[in-house]
C-alpha cells in the first residue's frame, strides 16, 4: 500500500531541496529521517517535516507499521515565483525572485 504526503509553497528553490531528496529515495523511512535529522540545512528541516507527515498518515489512516515503511519515491517539483523589486541607481528596479517548491513524498510497505 502506498502513502503520500506533500507540502505545497515551501520557501526554498526546488534545486536546493532537490539534492536533500536524492539522498533518501529507496531508504527505510525511520533510516531517511535519522540521515535528515543530521544534515544542518534548512531544506533537510523541511523534507524531514513532510516525511514525518507521511509516516504518521501510514500509522494513523491505514494502521502500518513504520518499521515497514520505505520511501518509494520523494519528488520536488517548482511552485510559484513571487517577484520583487529592488531600488537601484537612477531610478531603476532590480528583479528579485522568491522561488516555492512542492515537496510530494510517497512510502510503502512493498519490498
Amino acid at each position: 500500500m502506498e502513502v503520500k504526503a506533500l507540502t505545497k509553497f515551501a520557501r526554498m528553490s526546488d534545486k536546493k531541496v532537490r539534492e536533500i531528496t536524492w539522498e533518501i529515495q529507496g531508504l527505510n523511512a525511520a533510516e531517511a529521517l535519522e540521515r535528515l535529522r543530521l544534515v544542518p540545512r534548512k531544506s533537510a528541516r523541511l523534507v524531514a517535516k513532510t516525511l514525518a507527515s507521511a509516516i504518521a498518515n501510514a500509522e494513523n489512516n491505514n494502521g502500518l507499521a513504520a518499521a515497514n515503511l520505505t520511501v518509494k519515491s520523494a519528488v520536488v517539483n517548482q511552485g510559484i515565483t513571487f517577484r520583487r523589486f529592488r531600488p537601484v541607481a537612477r531610478g531603476s528596479a532590480h528583479p528579485i525572485r522568491k522561488r516555492t517548491s512542492h515537496i510530494s513524498i510517497v512510502l510503502s510497505d512493498e519490498k
